[in-house]
C-alpha cells in the first residue's frame, strides 16, 4: 500500500517535471510554430500600413508581419496583434511586451543602439500632405511658414524642424489621424511624415479629393522590422523577408494597400541596403 502510494506521486511529479519542460521550450523558441502565440506590433490607426477595423487587422505592415509569421511557422489565427506607438515602441522589445514590431518603423543609429532591426523592407520617402485645393507649400522651405503637424515620437517632425524648415509651427499630436483632424479643421496647414503613411491616409473613400501629397521626398525612410537586441529573430525574419520579395508577395502586398492612391513605390530593398 505504502509502495503504491509513493509510485503515484512520482508518476505526479513526473508528468510535472515533463509539462514545465514543455513549457519552457515554447516560451522560448518563437521560430517553431509550437502552438503557442507569437505577438506582432503594429499601429492600429495607419490606413494601408497598419489599422485595427471592425472587420480585423489590415495594411502593408499588417501582410508583411503575416508573411514573416507564417515563415516562422505561425499561422494568422496564432498571432497576437499588439498597438505600438511611435513613443512606446523601443520600451515594449525591452520589455517583451511583443516578439518583432512592424509599424512604419524607420530604421535610425539612434533607435539601433536600443533595438535590432531586420530588413529593411520598405524605403519611403517623407512628405507631407496638404489640403486639396493648398497653393502655398510647393517646397520644404515654404513649411517655415507653416502649422506642421506630427507624431509624439516620431522622426518626420523633427527633421523637417532641424534642417529643413527651422521656422515651421511645430505641432505635435498623439495620432496621426487626431493630426488628420487638425488638417481638415485648417487648425494646421501639413502634415508631415512618410508618404506611404500619407498615401495610405489619402486612399480612403471619406477623404477622396479632399487632399494631396505634396511631392517633396525630403527624407530616406528605411522601413525595418524590430526585434529585441541580440535577438535570434533577426537572421529568421530577413531570411522570410527575402523569400516574400522572390516569391511577388511583397509587389502584391504593395499593390493591394498602396495602390488605390497612386502612389509610386520603390523597388523592394535589399536587406541590410538602408540609404541615407
Amino acid at each position: 500500500m505504502k509502495l503504491r502510494k509513493v509510485t503515484a506521486a512520482s508518476a505526479v511529479l513526473l508528468a510535472l517535471s515533463v509539462t514545465a519542460t514543455a513549457c519552457g521550450g515554447d516560451k522560448d523558441d518563437k521560430g517553431s510554430g509550437d502552438g503557442k502565440k507569437i505577438t506582432i506590433g503594429i499601429k492600429f490607426d495607419q490606413p494601408g500600413i497598419g489599422q485595427k477595423t471592425p472587420q480585423g487587422y489590415s495594411g502593408f505592415d499588417v501582410d508583411v508581419a503575416t508573411y514573416v509569421a507564417k515563415k516562422l511557422g505561425y499561422s494568422a489565427d496564432q498571432i497576437e496583434w499588439k498597438e505600438s506607438k511611435s513613443a512606446d515602441r523601443e520600451t515594449m522589445l525591452k520589455r517583451g511586451d511583443v516578439d518583432f514590431i512592424a509599424a512604419s518603423y524607420s530604421i535610425t543609429p539612434e533607435r539601433q543602439q536600443l533595438v535590432d532591426f531586420a530588413g529593411p523592407y520598405l524605403l519611403a520617402h517623407q512628405d507631407v500632405l496638404l489640403r486639396a485645393d493648398d497653393v502655398t507649400i510647393k517646397s520644404a522651405a515654404d513649411l517655415n511658414k507653416a502649422k506642421l503637424c506630427s507624431v509624439t515620437g516620431s522622426t518626420s517632425a523633427q527633421n523637417v524642424k532641424d534642417r529643413l524648415a527651422p521656422k515651421a509651427q511645430l505641432q505635435k499630436y498623439p495620432t496621426y489621424s487626431a493630426c488628420l483632424t487638425g488638417l481638415q479643421s485648417k487648425a494646421i496647414d501639413a502634415l508631415t511624415t512618410d508618404d506611404s503613411i500619407l498615401a495610405g491616409y489619402a486612399s480612403q473613400s471619406q477623404f477622396k479629393g479632399k487632399f494631396k501629397l505634396g511631392g517633396l521626398k525630403m527624407t530616406n525612410e528605411n522601413y525595418g522590422i524590430g526585434v529585441k537586441k541580440g535577438s535570434d529573430l533577426k537572421a529568421k525574419i530577413n531570411k522570410a523577408l527575402e523569400e516574400m520579395v522572390a516569391d511577388k508577395s511583397w509587389q502584391k502586398a504593395v499593390d493591394k494597400n498602396f495602390g488605390p492612391a497612386g502612389y509610386k513605390n520603390e523597388p523592394a530593398p535589399k536587406i541590410g541596403d538602408i540609404k541615407s
